[in-house]
């Protein structure tokens, strides 16, 4: 058996998410400051109290979500880990019911089931059960569900200026922080600072390569996160839910085969029950955006996300006052 590499054994999942939240907030503010540099305009600062009122809640369940997920992985495979976090699906399909974000259809309870049973039929069997993983992942299904309806709210609230995902990013990742770094003190902080793996370190080779894969995984989630948001953004934080267990299943896939797990007939007719039950939703977004003809906005949601990602400039402003000038001319006409 190959030897494990310094950050496969690692064992500081909270340190490691504190460390990926830093690195997110650094690459969201220079982006931020390249897209003011590039466009002229003052980007969006939340007043304190809308900051805590409105940006809190979301920041904190995600910090949770997020916590409690790498925290599972000292516990569990990855399959037990997917099967259980497919549950998400259902949490999410609940709260945006409870939040009024999704209207209640029985094609969309079908395409859950669909999913959420052939993700778990993809994993029967594959897995080794630990209840303490078990129970830190359900947990964080659960958190997911709020984490995911409040994050969909906050970027389709036109009145917070949020719909910009770098916005987003910026003004989250300073409350999640401070909302995971209890638990880390408590559960991680003695062993971190004895730990010859950071503060105690004799090796600097081997710190700086810990130090730079942990790095390298908090670019590569500045990237996940910006994709996420800007999903949300734009559909629905159940569209962004379906969407990742794609995601899920190619892991599954990749595991398999890279790791030499066997997979069962059970097992690949539930992977031919998740792929359908993702295709229905397609169809079903697909149908229903025909069916609307022209785009109609959201009911209390922002209808024009300023998505300038990073190279976008002033146009939409521009727009709006040639718009005024034609509207001025035909009343003088």
């Amino acid at each position: 058996m190959a030897d494990k590499g310094p950050v496969q054994s690692f064992h500081f999942p909270l340190f490691m998410t504190m460390l990926h939240l830093a690195v997110i907030f650094l690459f969201s503010a220079l982006s931020r400051a390249l897209v003011q540099c590039s466009s002229h305009r003052t980007r969006v600062v939340l007043s304190w109290t809308d900051y805590l009122r409105r940006v809190a809640p979301t920041a904190l369940a995600t910090a949770l979500d997020v916590g409690l997920s790498n925290w599972s992985f000292l516990y569990i495979t990855v399959s037990l880990y997917t099967m259980t976090k497919s549950s998400a699906v259902l949490f999410i399909l609940i709260f945006s019911l409870i939040f009024k974000l999704e209207e209640l259809r029985a094609a969309l309870v079908l395409v859950v089931l669909l999913i959420a049973g052939g993700l778990f039929m993809f994993t029967y069997k594959s897995t080794q059960f630990n209840m303490e993983g078990f129970a830190l992942v359900l947990g964080a299904s659960f958190i997911g569900g709020i984490r995911w309806t409040l994050t969909q709210i906050l970027l389709q609230k036109a009145d917070l200026g949020l719909q910009n995902p770098i916005d987003t990013m910026f003004h989250l990742q300073p409350l999640m922080f401070l909302g995971l770094f209890p638990l880390f003190a408590i559960f991680e902080g003695l062993h971190l600072s004895t730990s010859e793996k950071i503060f105690r370190f004799q090796d600097t080779g081997l710190l700086l390569r810990v130090l730079g894969s942990l790095f390298l995984g908090g670019i590569l989630a500045f990237g996940l996160g910006f994709s996420e948001f800007l999903l949300v953004s734009r559909t629905s934080s159940l569209t962004l839910s379906i969407a990742g267990i794609f995601k899920e299943v190619c892991t599954l896939l990749l595991a398999a085969h890279l790791l030499g797990d066997q997979i069962s007939l059970l097992n690949w007719l539930g992977f031919a029950l998740c792929l359908s039950g993702i295709s229905l939703h397609v169809a079903l977004k697909a149908l229903h955006s025909r069916g609307d003809g022209d785009p109609k906005p959201s009911k209390g949601l922002g209808s024009n996300p300023d998505l300038e990602l990073l190279l976008r400039s002033s146009q939409p402003e521009e727009g709006d006052n040639e718009a005024a000038e034609e509207e001025d001319f035909v009343a003088q006409g």
